[in-house]
């Protein structure tokens, strides 16, 4: 008779060997159960390790038969990604991706979270394998990566996206900028591998029901990008498939992640935990296995795996479902404005009733926002600008637009026009808008003093999947973010140079530009 496990849906089971009849329950030895009085402290190690633990519980290599089919397929991609050339589409979208989440680092440098992040790394010291952008600071790729992470969502500039609940950008770009530095990649080589690391995040929380993990409590922003971060991290360290294996295990044994980030009022703790703790530790398990550490080869299968661990109802079929043919980059949202998402649809409606009918602030007697009931609980009259609804919807109509400045002038909440303006602009929660696809939704209805009422319904937000940025749309939103920290000419080249990321012969040539 041969004893098996039951493995989640998708996970093939192990075998666990064979017998005539089952073996009676092996104890469970503790050094305290023998008397070692008698032993000095360097024979009582010894002893324990010869005698204490039975050889069921040594570590031993696991057979290939006994690799699950998903593992085995998704390690192999990740050791392959950086000789499997991408189709062009996701090539220049994976520009979009890169240059965006680098301005947001930029920009993050100068906010109170990447200050803190920054003032930290700078205490740390390590090898000068990295760069710490908007800095002078060259550190371990390990520190490199925590730092840029923090930097890269120090505000609500990144990208998004959606099925999986999770920031990709900010803890993926990061830490594959980081090793790119550290093993002198080429531009080619970063770009397969952010490409990657959007694959293997967005599908990990998906796998886990993403909407169901975050209502237990987890946080769904850090656990895809880490594994995101990781399979990044790796590919650009040259792991090989078994090494894969072990990086996603020391991978699942720092998942973490709970969703009090949502009470976190300074955005610090918020910083870290979408993109500073999963860029690091992606690294961190890239690292350690490249010099030598070996694990489980499979936590996705088997006794005590991850999906046992975290999830409820989980799919680990996801993880390698559409690999090489749906690349999850091409599904991932990137914002127009620099604000929370909630905000994006209401002000893209507001944008086109403005250029539409020319509509100006004074004119305006009353406005009427919906949105998604979640999304209105988190932007109602926020004490920061970037997330407060009703105060960016007065800045967009009193200015005919919103650009960075704009969205972080804290001076502006106090200014009586935009306080008067403010007054009039109501938000509603709408539970249709709830469950309507694609998610995001806005709706905002005007109501003007000559007795006009005007009304758009914003369906796909600017920047998502299905309404995408243009490439110049990107590069006017980067070079917003940008200049204003390292001057209009080294924005300039910044966006240019990423742009032509492929001519780039080492990764380590951006960091004049990427410096203080």
């Amino acid at each position: 008779m041969r004893a098996r496990f039951t493995a989640p849906a998708g996970i093939r089971s192990e075998s666990l060997g064979s017998s005539a009849k089952p073996k009676p329950p092996q104890p469970h030895w503790r050094l305290d159960d023998v008397k070692l009085s008698t032993k000095s402290p360097s024979q009582a190690l010894l002893y324990s390790r010869a005698n204490l633990f039975p050889k069921r519980f040594l570590m031993t290599r696991q057979p290939a038969s006994q690799i699950s089919p998903v593992m085995s397929r998704l390690s192999a991609y990740i050791a392959a990604a950086l000789r499997r050339p991408l189709p062009a589409a996701v090539i220049e979208k994976t520009r979009h991706h890169i240059l965006d989440t680098i301005a947001a680092m930029v920009s993050g440098s100068r906010l109170a979270p990447g200050i803190k992040a920054i003032a930290y790394v700078k205490t740390l010291g390590g090898a000068k394998e990295a760069c710490v952008i908007g800095s002078n600071i060259f550190t371990t790729a390990v520190n490199a990566a925590l730092a840029n992470g923090m930097l890269a969502h120090a505000d609500e500039t990144d990208d998004s996206h959606a099925p999986s609940l999770t920031h990709p950008g900010c803890g993926i770009v990061p830490a594959a900028l980081a090793m790119a530095e550290r093993e002198r990649r080429d531009g080619a080589a970063l770009l397969r591998a952010v490409a990657l690391g959007y694959d293997v995040g967005c599908r990990l929380t998906q796998s886990l029901d993403a909407y169901q993990f975050r209502e237990d409590g987890h946080s769904t922003h850090s656990f895809g990008p880490m594994f995101g971060a990781a399979a990044a991290a790796g590919a650009l360290a040259g792991l090989r498939q078994r090494q894969v294996r072990h990086l996603l295990s020391f991978t699942a044994q720092q998942a973490s992640g709970i969703s009090c980030w949502m009470r976190d009022g300074e955005h610090v703790e918020k910083a870290f935990d979408f993109g500073g703790m999963p860029a690091r530790n992606g690294v961190a398990a890239a690292t350690m296995v490249a010099n030598g550490f070996t694990g489980v080869d499979d936590v996705f299968a088997g006794e005590r795996n991850f999906f046992v661990a975290y999830g409820r109802k989980p799919d680990p079929a996801v993880l390698v479902r559409g690999l090489g043919v749906t690349y999850e980059i091409m599904n991932t949202n990137i914002k127009r404005w620099s604000v929370g998402s909630p905000i994006q649809a209401p002000l893209d409606s507001l944008y086109h009733l403005i250029r539409e009918h020319g509509i100006k602030a004074q004119e305006v007697e009353k406005v009427v926002v919906r949105v998604a009931r979640q999304g209105a609980n988190t932007v109602d009259n926020r004490d920061m600008p970037d997330i407060c609804l009703q105060h960016m919807c007065a800045i967009m109509l009193i200015d005919g637009n919103v650009t960075f400045a704009s969205s972080h002038d804290v001076r502006r909440m106090r200014d009586r026009r935009v306080l008067a303006l403010r007054s009039r602009i109501e938000l509603r929660a709408d539970d249709a808008l709830s469950a309507a696809m694609p998610s995001r939704q806005g709706i905002v209805e005007i109501s003007l003093r000559d007795g006009r009422e005007l009304r758009h319904h914003t369906k796909a937000v600017r920047g998502t999947a299905e309404n995408p940025m243009t490439r110049a749309e990107v590069d006017e939103k980067s070079y917003d973010l940008m200049a204003p920290v390292i001057g209009r000419a080294r924005a300039r080249k910044l966006c240019d140079a990423v742009w032509q990321l492929e001519k780039v012969r080492d990764v380590r040539g951006l960091r004049p530009l990427l410096g203080a």
